[in-house]
């Protein structure tokens, strides 16, 4: 009896601190609790007082409960209840509006427990609020809409793809760009947007090569990288672009694709490479663009691309523009340049070095006799009269050879003296003039 005694006490002092615990941890839980019996307040912690904005909780026990719910929640919040038939049972978390004894309001999650009070049935609510998280919420949103209003400001091209390579979003820059302003490209394949994706060269680029494909598969960040595109309304764009993944951290992440339209940069850019590499006269390679070409011919230790150097002048020249004016002898140098260009091979190159001098850079191998009837073709072209503003002209052209061997250890600038040489020589005796008189190299023959 004695030890069925001890036992029993020790299980009531057991219970006992178990109540004690579960009071402290409501007492100081950041959560509110309440108990509402009868549809009156019997039970309020600190959390729930101060949400309320109470004094105490005697401002709130023996309060109906419905006294600070929305209206609108009351209805739902009653319906809730009604559902609990045991002991134990909890209702689904559901958000609501809390009214404040200030006036003002507070959105909360509850939920609701059938419990008993003083041997009574009760709802015991846990009240979370959701105050830091509506402000939460309510940034994520604010930033949300900015972000879309800066992008869709954007006069740079923004496109989101997923991992199926399907948009998920595009801004009004890039639906400018593809030339589909006013349409909507959201979900479709990159693999079967209505325009074609070109490399840097103007060459056809499927979409599985293009840098933001790179992107999905590895999740490498690329920048700065070109492409064209061909429309719909038949205009090329030029674009710079980048393509990085949209949360970087995630696997799943879809890529976002960036760029800009360089289409006039790029034309305007190449226009002004090709002033400084060509003679704006004849739109011959200039002695520059000439030079170079042949420096890269003579630095290679392959095959040389380049054979033979000619170097070619107009007989006579200077008498054109003495007698007939510089507008005449401009256009016989255009004549002259065009039937150049006729007369050679589209991989052989043709530039004006200056005045009436011209320099060809023979491709591939040429064999002695076909040089020698090149060089005859080229002269007898350079005779045919030319019919400039009324005057019938005679020019003839003097033409010195230069052929160029493999280990050639020649500069550019060399190989051009020697092709000048030549053509000195190759002069009739009444138009030479100092170089004449000079040795023949070893590595040029006149013609």
């Amino acid at each position: 009896m004695t030890e069925m005694g001890d036992e029993s006490s020790d299980g009531a002092v057991d219970a006992e601190q178990l109540a004690q615990r579960y009071r402290s941890l409501v007492e100081h839980s950041p959560d509110g609790v309440v108990v509402h019996e009868g549809g009156k307040l019997v039970y309020a912690n600190p959390a729930i007082v101060r949400l309320l904005g109470a004094e105490s909780v005697a401002e709130i026990l023996g309060r109906p409960v419905t006294q600070f719910v929305a209206l609108r929640d009351i209805g739902p919040m009653l319906a809730r209840i009604a559902h609990l038939s045991t002991t134990g049972d909890a209702s689904e978390a559901a958000e609501m509006t809390l009214r404040r004894l200030d006036g003002g309001t507070v959105d909360v999650e509850t939920v609701s427990v059938l419990t008993v009070w003083q041997r009574r049935r009760a709802h015991q609510v846990v009240i979370h609020d959701l105050t830091a998280q509506r402000l939460a919420e309510d940034a994520q949103r604010r930033a949300e809409q900015h972000f879309t209003t800066v992008v869709s400001q954007l006069e740079e091209g923004v496109v989101v793809i997923d991992r199926n390579g399907c948009i998920e979003s595009i801004n009004p820059a890039a639906l400018r760009i593809f030339g589909h302003e006013g349409g909507d490209l959201v979900g479709t394949s990159i693999m079967g947007l209505p325009l074609s994706l070109l490399d840097p060269n103007g060459q056809p680029l499927s979409a599985t090569r293009h840098p933001v494909a790179r992107t999905l598969a590895t999740g490498e960040t690329i920048a700065r990288y070109v492409f064209g595109v061909d429309r719909p309304d038949g205009q090329r764009r030029w674009l710079s672009g980048s393509s990085r993944l949209l949360n970087p951290g995630d696997p799943d992440s879809p890529a976002v694709s960036s760029f800009n339209d360089i289409t006039e940069f790029r034309a305007s850019r190449r226009q002004l490479e090709y002033q400084a590499t060509h003679d704006p006269l004849t739109g011959l390679a200039n002695r520059s663009l000439v030079l170079s070409r042949l420096a890269g011919a003579l630095g290679t230790s392959e095959e040389l691309p380049v054979s033979t150097v000619l170097f070619i002048d107009l007989d006579g020249f200077k008498s054109i523009n003495d007698t007939l004016g510089h507008a005449i002898g401009d256009t016989v140098l255009q004549i002259v340049a065009q039937r150049l260009q006729r007369s050679l091979r589209q991989d052989d190159v043709v530039g004006r070095i200056g005045g009436d001098e011209f320099l060809v850079l023979l491709s591939g191998r040429a064999l002695p006799e076909d040089l020698d009837g090149l060089v005859t073709r080229l002269r007898q072209a350079m005779a045919e009269p030319i019919i400039a503003r009324g005057h019938r002209i005679h020019v003839d052209a003097s033409i010195g050879v230069t052929p160029l061997h493999a280990g050639d250890t020649r500069t550019p600038e060399a190989v051009l003296h020697d092709a000048d040489v030549a053509m000195y020589q190759a002069k009739p005796a009444a138009h030479h003039d100092g170089p004449g008189s000079m040795r023949r190299p070893n590595n040029t023959h006149a013609s």
